[in-house]
């Protein structure tokens, strides 16, 4: 009988960084291409308990299109803990403001609820302009 394979620590240690430019491409379904490199689902070694994923970094978050007439329905809500607290903002005006934040809670609604999601949020980085802090991990650029 063969048993189920499960990665050692040294391979999980092999991380790579990846740069995926923003520019033009639709949110969603950037969203689940990057939901899927931070969960090292596109590896061989995945395993749904382990963090098997790798870097991921997000320039021109503010060029970033969103089909349909979601401009203007699309909301995005926050509480502030009080009776009528509700706030509720249009995606239009997010992306005004911050439009890293379009991209943040799209790549976080795509990954598991549980303790990993904090684990993988950590490895995700998003710019708004085309500069971006990490030159030094000499990123990878990806394009889907």
């Amino acid at each position: 009988m063969q048993k189920t394979y499960t990665p050692k620590k040294a391979d999980l240690d092999d991380k790579k960084w990846y740069l995926i430019d923003a520019t033009d491409m639709v949110v969603g379904r950037m969203a689940t291409k990057i939901a899927d490199i931070l969960r090292g689902k596109n590896k061989p070694i995945f395993t749904p308990h382990l963090d098997t994923g790798d870097f991921v970094i997000v320039i021109n978050a503010e060029k970033i299109k969103l089909t349909g007439a979601k401009l203007d329905q699309k909301m995005y809500y926050r509480h502030s803990g009080y009776k009528g607290g509700l706030k509720a903002v249009p995606a239009r005006k997010v992306l005004e403001e911050n439009p890293t934040q379009i991209v943040t809670e799209a790549v976080k609604n795509m990954l598991p609820n549980n303790k990993l999601r904090k684990v993988f949020l950590s490895k995700f980085k998003v710019f708004a302009g085309s500069e971006h802090t990490h030159e030094a991990q000499k990123p990878e650029e990806l394009k889907f």
